[in-house]
């Protein structure tokens, strides 16, 4: 069967098609910079590459551009819609109503929508992205994975804040935690390079958002982003970490409304915030360059890191390895150097040189008198969904 998974981010959207079980994958693509008259569309096939640069207002749109490229009578690779089997969506935030893999009905499009006031950035999109492969891939099964689902192992004695029982118990707020389905795949890699389930790893997971899972024998049992994907480390347009009372001080003192600094937090903050950009590739550009906001920005981001790693280490009582993955983890070798450097404490010994080196492959990048493993592990959230996706089906000729 081909299953089409579509993995929308804050700023950009990923999708895979394969034909599975045998995880042969037919093509994929992103769409980058989503919101800006200069987005970067890619679609990558076995015979062919494309890539253009052009205006993408929101997902809805790039949604369509990417069905209308998969369908392209020159350059597509599917005949007609009714050749996809399952979509796979990633959705960021399944509350306390989806601990795993769904299929996606009204209701639960419904309950999805109701929550994107705590995923603001994601959830809208990936409602965006469920809508239009209704329209498009009509008799496809729609399958949801969610975000939240690899951190329901986290213990209640991490997940649950410090606030009064009756805000968990009436109202359900605590730590869900997210990009689980990245975790979960890149975790599961670091398991199976290692050779040992009985494993202390943290899990790093850097793009336009960020976040950070200690991951104990295979499971997840803390996690840096919260009850919503804003608090952690400093992202691309959102805060992480910051003092609730300031919230009220903006409020209280200066006048401002409370969704006015929602925005702050979640789309004008983070490295947009400390240096006008939001890209790490052009921050580092401007560093190079002297400019002093980025150059601070850089160190900040990598001294929150670390902040993590050594509370992680602390409650996992000891550490065998660390994952650096997704679009800066995996390709930004000054930010993977910022973040070991003056970690040799926690036995993490970067080999500058190996460091340098670019892989589609897993590798490790500590020096050999390292006693803690750094791993460079390319994220497939695509491909964990498919399985995901697939897996809900146990008979699966009846899709056929």
């Amino acid at each position: 069967m081909e299953v089409l998974v579509l993995n929308s981010g804050s700023s950009s959207l990923k999708f895979q098609l394969f034909s599975m079980p045998e995880e042969r994958i037919i093509c994929s693509g992103q769409i980058e910079r989503i919101g800006f008259e200069d987005a970067i569309f890619k679609f990558k096939t076995n015979s062919n590459t494309i890539e253009k640069v052009t205006p993408v207002k929101n997902h809805k749109q790039g949604l369509k551009l990417v069905a209308e490229q998969l369908l392209d009578h020159k350059t597509g690779v599917i005949q007609s819609p009714d050749d996809i089997t399952i979509v796979g969506h990633r959705v960021v935030h399944g509350g306390k109503h989806f601990s795993e893999t769904t299929v996606i009905t009204n209701e639960v499009k419904e309950k999805i929508k109701a929550l994107s006031s705590l995923a603001p950035l994601h959830n809208p999109a990936n409602l965006e992205g469920i809508e239009v492969a209704e329209e498009v891939f009509k008799n496809a099964k729609q399958v949801a994975v969610f975000d939240t689902a690899f951190h329901q192992s986290i213990p209640e004695k991490a997940y649950k804040y410090a606030i009064p029982n009756e805000y968990l118990e009436k109202h359900h707020i605590r730590l869900y935690g997210f990009h689980g389905t990245s975790h979960k795949y890149v975790s599961e890699k670091a398991i199976e390079f290692l050779g040992k389930k009985d494993s202390k790893i943290i899990s790093i997971h850097l793009g336009n958002g960020c976040s950070m899972t200690a991951i104990k024998n295979g499971k997840s049992i803390d996690h840096s982003l919260g009850f919503s994907p804003v608090n952690g480390l400093i992202m691309g347009t959102r805060s992480g970490d910051i003092d609730p009372s300031v919230i009220f001080h903006l409020a209280e003192r200066h006048g401002f409304e409370l969704k006015d600094i929602n925005n702050m937090l979640q789309k004008q903050s983070g490295m947009l915030g400390l240096t006008g950009y939001s890209d790490l590739r052009e921050i580092q550009k401007e560093a190079e360059k002297g400019n002093k906001n980025c150059i601070l920005a850089l160190e900040m981001n990598a001294y929150r890191i670390k902040k993590y790693i050594g509370s992680y280490a602390a409650i996992m009582n000891g550490l065998d390895a660390i994952i650096f993955t997704a679009g800066i983890g995996e390709n930004s070798a000054d930010m993977r150097e910022r973040v070991c450097k003056d970690l040799d404490y926690l036995g993490i010994e970067l080999d500058t040189k190996k460091n340098q080196v670019r892989s589609d492959e897993i590798r490790a990048i500590n020096k050999d008198t390292g006693l803690t493993k750094i791993l460079v592990i390319p994220t497939n959230e695509e491909l964990e969904i498919a399985k995901q996706s697939v897996a809900l089906f146990k008979n699966q000729s009846a899709l056929i």
